[in-house]
């Protein structure tokens, strides 16, 4: 193998896996989704990956990096196959995907905020009164 990562293909599962930086079960998943073609095998059955399948694992690894769900994933695995794409498809993926993040920061910050007044209003002594446990018990 020369440095640098590159090397003979194909590779076994834990060499694509250690390329890619998803998991061999992950891999196996995403395969068993369809989100990797089928894999060439060889005759004692083991898997055997291409540089065009680790360079397929990175896109997924990095769409699930940024949140996108299994089903946007394959959408844009799709887009990004087809050269006659409409750049602007890709692009309403990735606002919705921007909009559904803007939601769940605003809710995370609603939860950060209830949970700082909680603390604030706790005395954090010896006594046993405590409003954090008062308040997830009403």
């Amino acid at each position: 193998m020369t440095p640098g990562g590159a090397g003979h293909w194909p590779v076994a599962i834990g060499e694509a896996a250690a390329r890619s930086h998803v998991s061999a079960r992950m891999i196996r998943h995403y395969e068993s989704l369809g989100l990797l073609p089928r894999v060439a095998r060889t005759d004692s059955g083991y898997r055997q990956y291409t540089e065009a399948d680790v360079h397929t694992l990175r896109f997924i690894r990095r769409a699930r990096d940024l949140g996108f769900s299994i089903e946007e994933i394959s959408a844009l695995l799709g887009l990004w196959q087809d050269r006659s794409r409409a750049s602007s498809q890709v692009k309403q993926i990735a606002l919705r995907q921007v909009e559904k993040l803007e939601q769940r920061i605003a809710a995370m910050q609603d939860m950060q905020r209830s949970l700082q007044a909680l603390v604030s209003s706790c005395h954090g002594d010896d006594r046993p009164e405590c409003p954090i446990l008062d308040e997830l018990a009403s």
